[in-house]
């Protein structure tokens, strides 16, 4: 089996849509789609995810299901330095959580306080079993960190979703906390992660990714790749985002 997760293209927050490049971005997406072979499609239910779907769906003369725990993982906490508002559990400091050992284990990242407090962990197990709900549908059916393979398959499935959600998503897959995907690496908008199953041994399955954040889709048409969920490279740049 092969899982393709596609972020969402450049957006516009503001009304939960596309920017015209994230229009581009999705059109470019699409000619790389349509040419392969897919199972099903699913779709998270916020606009900028459904835009970002539309022309591929349109070009192949398909649906996709729609499913509520694709949408963003935007799960609200109190960053340590922030007093006024909750921030999204991906955007903390480095210099602060990267001090709580915890958060760079798979078994143990929610017992940091503050997560304790948003209830992250029953959200993320919400997620993740949905997601093993729709795999076992297809054939996998989660055993301990592996699958146990039902029904061995070579079917491609392909979700439009978010950054936050998609490290959720890889976390539960590749057994990695959240916490240092969420900080530690970067999906630009349209961008396309692969993983494909592993059956080494007959009946026992892994996941294991082979591309993350592709976007030579981008690169064939000189589009440069959005800035969207990155920070500044160095203070000085101005002009980039720094919070």
């Amino acid at each position: 089996m092969k899982l393709l997760i596609v972020r969402h293209g450049d957006p516009d927050y503001t009304i939960d849509s596309l920017t015209e490049k994230g229009w581009r971005e999705a059109e470019f997406l699409s000619e790389r789609l349509t040419k392969l072979e897919i199972r099903d499609f699913y779709v998270s239910p916020l606009g900028r995810a459904k835009d970002t779907a539309s022309p591929t769906l349109k070009k192949m003369n398909r649906t996709a299901t729609e499913c509520d725990w694709l949408q963003e993982f935007d799960v609200l906490i109190d960053r340590p330095d922030v007093t006024d508002k909750k921030i999204i559990p991906w955007d903390w400091l480095p210099q602060d959580w990267t001090r709580d050992e915890r958060f760079y284990q798979y078994d143990h990242w929610f017992e940091n306080e503050r997560m304790l407090a948003s209830d992250l962990k029953g959200h993320y197990d919400y997620v993740t079993g949905k997601l093993d709900e729709l795999l076992a549908k297809h054939g996998y059916v989660r055993d301990g960190h592996c699958y146990k393979v039902v029904e061995s398959n070579e079917d491609t499935l392909v979700f439009f979703c978010h950054f936050g959600l998609e490290c959720v998503l890889l976390s539960h897959l590749l057994n990695i906390s959240p916490m240092v995907l969420w900080h530690g690496v970067c999906a630009a908008p349209s961008s396309v992660t692969t993983l494909n199953t592993e059956e080494r041994r007959e009946g026992i399955a892994a996941f294991r990714m082979s591309a993350f954040g592709d976007i030579s889709h981008l690169y064939v048409h000189d589009e440069a790749p959005a800035f969207a969920a990155r920070f500044c490279e160095t203070y000085g740049n101005t002009e980039e985002r720094h919070d």
